[in-house]
């Protein structure tokens, strides 16, 4: 998360700075400084739904985790960041504003962030200590998916950010309510939001392709196309050169907190990264509308030309960087030839690859072995010895006091009769 949230704040500046100097000079046509702002913050959110599809989870799953994890909390940051410029008066910035701009985006981001635990956390009581829904499927599904949507709700009722907000409150859902609930349940709810998420995906894809054939912004600067090409290039390379400002920088600083060589992150893994978060989507299209056009509509020249630069860049990044994305991570990061036999022999069932990251309390000694010398390499490492880490004391303070009144693995108690407890004997 902090690699993302900050990661972000230094892309943002990159960006801005960078389009400050070059478009100043190019006579766009006439942006403010909350414009220049505005596109620092636009061409910061990178896609993590085109990079997640090129992306295969059995095969790099620890990249998988890390480029979804930083590409949320990346669109979150910079939403947050658009919406604290929307509310100050840039042209007449000092030393005071910007604190009160920096406390703006503090203030959203700290709030969407325990607004989403919050609605988590509520779920997980709710379904844990009240029983609404027991015993019946179809109840506990609508009661997780009218939870998470309240989250999404009140983040708009309150002007949060709603992206960051139902993230986190999928993180306490998935840690805490998706326990408590019974195995269809589980099953259920897994494949639905599968479901959704696949068809979200095709309407995004969609509404971008619709607007690169908006005609009327590509008239307005029918005059001037190689002026269009020329910012469209520019930006290209702020996003390049923005996004490698951060991933090498905060790798080399992660790599020196960390002793174990596996645990470091290698240059070839930081490039995979940095290649990885180029891609730009529906976020940048959401944020560049939102600032250069009034109901979608726009007849300023400098407007024209940053909406059809936002589509340009957002076409050729996710054509051209997402197609090349698969063969640099098979050049980059070569999948082990038993790994490959290990994953195309296994099925990708909760039982291969989320228990082992949950513990092995109760499994047979011999299980516990076989188990272990056919796992891949990349999740081995996370079921190392403990360390007097955050993530370990963390867990010490949830099982001490948040999941035996939460609810969790482990944490669920006996209802006669639940589908969970009758398959329990599948799980050991």
């Amino acid at each position: 998360m902090l690699f993302g949230a900050v990661g972000t704040l230094i892309s943002f500046c990159v960006i801005s700075i960078g389009a400050i100097h070059f478009f100043k000079k190019m006579n766009i046509g006439d942006l403010t400084l909350g414009d220049y702002l505005a596109i620092g913050a636009i061409f910061s959110a990178t896609d993590s739904v085109c990079t997640l599809q090129v992306l295969n989870q059995d095969e790099t799953p620890l990249l998988y985790s890390l480029v979804f994890g930083e590409g949320v909390v990346n669109d979150a940051t910079s939403v947050v960041l658009f919406n604290a410029i929307q509310t100050f008066d840039i042209s007449h910035i000092d030393s005071t504003m910007a604190l009160q701009y920096i406390g703006n985006f503090l203030y959203l981001f700290i709030l969407s962030t325990l607004l989403g635990v919050l609605a988590g956390l509520l779920s997980a009581y709710i379904i844990r200590k009240l029983y609404f829904g027991r015993h019946s499927t179809d109840r506990e599904v609508a009661l997780m998916m009218l939870m998470a949507y309240l989250s999404y709700m009140l983040a708009e009722l309150f002007s949060f950010s709603a992206i960051l907000t139902v993230f986190f409150c999928g993180i306490v859902m998935s840690h805490y309510t998706w326990h408590n609930v019974t195995e269809s349940s589980r099953v259920t709810t897994k494949h639905a939001f599968a479901t959704l998420s696949f068809v979200s995906e095709i309407f995004i894809f969609l509404y971008v392709g619709m607007d690169a054939l908006d005609i009327e912004k590509w008239r307005v600067i029918s005059d001037s196309p190689g002026t269009s090409v020329g910012v469209s290039g520019i930006l290209l390379g702020l996003i390049l050169v923005g996004r490698a400002a951060f991933v090498f920088p905060l790798s080399f600083i992660s790599n020196l907190t960390r002793k174990a060589p596996h645990e470091k992150v290698d240059f070839k893994q930081q490039v995979t990264v940095w290649w990885a978060g180029l891609m730009r989507g529906a976020v940048s299209m959401a944020l560049a509308y939102n600032q250069f056009t009034s109901l979608g509509h726009t007849q300023l020249r400098g407007n024209a030309m940053m909406i059809t630069s936002t589509i340009s860049v957002v076409l050729f990044s996710t054509v051209v960087f997402g197609l090349m994305t698969k063969p640099l991570v098979r050049l980059l990061l070569p999948s082990p030839k038993h790994l490959m036999r290990t994953l195309s022999s296994e099925p990708s069932t909760p039982k291969s690859f989320i228990v082992p990251l949950l513990g092995n309390e109760g499994e047979p000694e011999a299980d516990q072995n076989n188990r272990n010398a056919c796992r891949p390499t990349s999740l081995r490492m996370l079921l190392t010895t403990p360390s007097n880490t955050v993530h370990y004391y963390w867990r010490k303070f949830d099982d001490a006091f948040m999941r035996p009144v939460f609810g969790g693995r482990g944490f669920v108690p006996f209802v006669p009769g639940s589908p969970t407890e009758q398959n329990g004997h599948q799980w050991q």
